[in-house]
């Protein structure tokens, strides 16, 4: 079953996103870092009036929680004009439910320089709508230093759309925040996606240039423990091929509860040939909601003959809102001759604009019958970029005998790439005398493994070949035309017509033993050319039997010569009636020199047989 599903657009995430952790989205905590010996000595140094020691020791008790118990400490120390203790006084504040009173203490603070106070009170008029206040806060917070300012300012520029943000987002993440870091990729990401767009050389090396350093930044968030950090950095190793590495960033946001992770895993075990390891990630993401997760536990059951399993997973991933999921129960449907259930499944995912639902339920409904309906899907298809629905679109228009237009939804599927598309355009150019254009489209179809475009580029390229040259007695010499190899090419893949004409250019030039190989092949395929010239090539040889043989097959299958050459076969045996049946039927074929023959022959046998 081809299931749709691609892991490689998992990785979209909204404009704005959620902390990762804690300090990067609260107030900041001024202080030391908690120790019990420590405490008891700030503690017994503030009660001695050492301002410096109850600020330490209310920071202390903050951090544990203790509100009750940090606030006189901070109120003492704040009386006293301890700054650390005046911002840390206000995260008390707008803990317990005081904001206004909180702003009023990071004030302070902030005028006595405080950055983390600047940071707080910023973040505190932008909560409040009051985005001047909090640009102008914030600013005084980044330009101090202060990771968590300039990370903040860098989100309310970014929100205005300001061209600034990059550079206060670049400083944030230079001071470690890891946030920032991830955000700082992101947004190369997309400058990179933009630059390659425009398809200048500049453009493109510039394009080159950001996702090196996106790059630089998801490994520097994602080694501070960011897992959707890491979950692109495992997507661009993998891309690049680097499996090992990529592998060991999808595990550890895995581990760190990123379900699309845990998904991308399981692709990459599953591509390993390791499915049950696959299936384990598949399962964690899938129970934590990943859509994608359950299409591909989905597959692997129906790949396994469980179509009752297969189908609940996919029901689950319609549950999380992927569409797909919709789509393969169409498919699992459809393979079990559901087709009024495969048709409601399709219908589902098509109007969710799924293009290669879309363009199923067209096949689907031309298949019985119904061409009028399946013509606007297939069209719906094809305008959301579905290559087989441009092609499905050009052999709807053929069959109704419109081939101006069969032919632009053609061009536009081989324009894509569709290999059997730009085959039927370049039978068509033929068909019109465009002979260079042909050649084209057939080069394209033939180079993408299209046996017919092969077999048809070989002809056009034949017609133009020059006469071989003569060489002088004895001389072997020989070199493939660039026809011969395409002939060579379509007969490798099955073409019966190019296997006999790969014969008779092996038998030209005296190869026998290579002209007897391609015949037998097309012989036996069904060929009737190739079976009458391998009785030919067998007769020359002395082997008169083998190559009746041969003709017979070729003269069941309605080939006039080898008719006649059985006719004389049996006539020189002296079995006249044999004779006489096999001219009657090679006059009925043809053609006409042959049956002309044939003729003389009959007559001759039908004297012989009356005296």
């Amino acid at each position: 079953m081809d299931v749709m599903g691609d892991k490689a657009t998992l990785f979209e995430t909204g404009r704005f996103v959620q902390p990762s952790q804690p300090d990067e989205a609260g107030e900041a905590v001024e202080g030391v870092a908690e120790d019990a010996a420590e405490e008891v000595r700030r503690r017994i140094a503030a009660e001695t009036g050492d301002v410096e020691a109850m600020s330490v020791l209310g920071a202390m008790l903050l951090r544990r929680g203790d509100l009750d118990g940090a606030e006189p400490h901070l109120r003492a120390a704040t009386a006293a004009g301890d700054r650390a203790a005046a911002n840390n006084l206000g995260v008390l504040l707008h803990q317990r439910g005081y904001a206004d009173d909180a702003a009023g203490w990071w004030r302070i603070a902030a005028v006595a320089g405080s950055a983390a106070a600047a940071h707080a009170l910023g973040r505190h008029h932008r909560e409040r709508g009051d985005e001047p206040a909090a640009e102008y806060w914030l600013r005084q917070s980044a330009e101090q230093g202060h990771a968590l300012g300039a990370y903040a300012l860098a989100d309310l520029l970014e929100h205005r759309g300001d061209a600034r943000a990059e550079l206060w987002m670049r400083s944030a993440a230079e001071r470690g925040h890891r946030e920032a870091a991830y955000r700082l990729a992101r947004a190369l990401d997309r400058k990179a996606v933009g630059e390659a767009d425009t398809g200048a050389d500049s453009a493109v090396a510039e394009s080159s240039e950001a996702e090196a350093e996106a790059e630089q930044w998801y490994r520097q968030a994602a080694a501070r423990g960011h897992r959707r950090a890491a979950l692109h950095l495992g997507a661009i190793l993998e891309k690049r091929g680097e499996l090992k590495e990529a592998g060991r960033w999808y595990l550890t946001s895995a581990k760190d509860g990123e379900a699309r992770a845990a998904c991308a895993l399981g692709f990459l075990l599953r591509d390993a040939g390791d499915s049950e390891s696959a299936a384990v990630w598949w399962l964690r993401a899938a129970q934590d909601g990943d859509g994608n997760a359950a299409n591909a536990l989905g597959a692997l059951h129906a790949e396994r003959g469980e179509p009752q399993t297969a189908e609940r997973w996919y029901r689950a991933a319609m549950d999380a809102g992927d569409d797909n999921g919709a789509y393969n129960l169409g498919l699992l449907c459809a393979e079990q001759g559901r087709k009024a259930q495969a048709e409601q499944w399709y219908r589902r995912a098509a109007y969710a604009g799924h293009r290669e639902a879309a363009n199923a339920l067209a096949i689907l409904l031309l298949q019985g019958g119904d061409a009028r309906g399946a013509e606007p899907w297939f069209s719906k298809a094809a305008e959301a970029g579905s290559v087989d629905a441009a092609f499905n679109l050009g052999i709807l228009f053929a069959g109704r005998g419109e081939d101006a237009v069969a032919l632009r939804w053609y061009e536009r599927a081989a324009g894509a790439g569709h290999t059997e598309a730009a085959l039927q355009v370049g039978i068509a150019r033929l068909r019109d005398g465009d002979e260079r254009e042909a050649e084209r489209y057939l080069r394209c179809a033939a180079g993408g493994g299209s046996a017919e475009a092969a077999y048809r580029l070989a002809t056009v390229l034949d017609a133009r070949r020059p006469p071989v040259p003569s060489h002088e007695l004895g001389e072997t010499v020989h070199e493939k035309s660039e026809c011969e190899e395409w002939y060579e090419r379509a007969a490798s893949l099955g073409h019966r017509r190019a296997q006999v004409r790969v014969g008779m250019l092996a038998a030209a030039r005296g190869d026998v033993v290579e002209a007897a190989r391609w015949y037998r092949e097309a012989a036996e395929a069904g060929s009737r050319n190739g079976a009458f010239n391998l009785g030919l090539l067998l007769a020359r040889e002395g082997s008169e039997p083998e190559a009746a043989v041969w003709w017979t097959r070729a003269a069941d299958a309605g080939h006039g010569r080898a008719a006649l050459r059985l006719a004389l076969v049996y006539a020189r045996r002296g079995e006249l009636a044999e004779g006489q049946r096999w001219a009657d039927r090679a006059v009925a074929l043809g053609p006409g020199e042959v049956a002309e023959r044939a003729a003389r022959l009959r007559d001759a046998l039908r004297q012989e047989l009356s005296a």
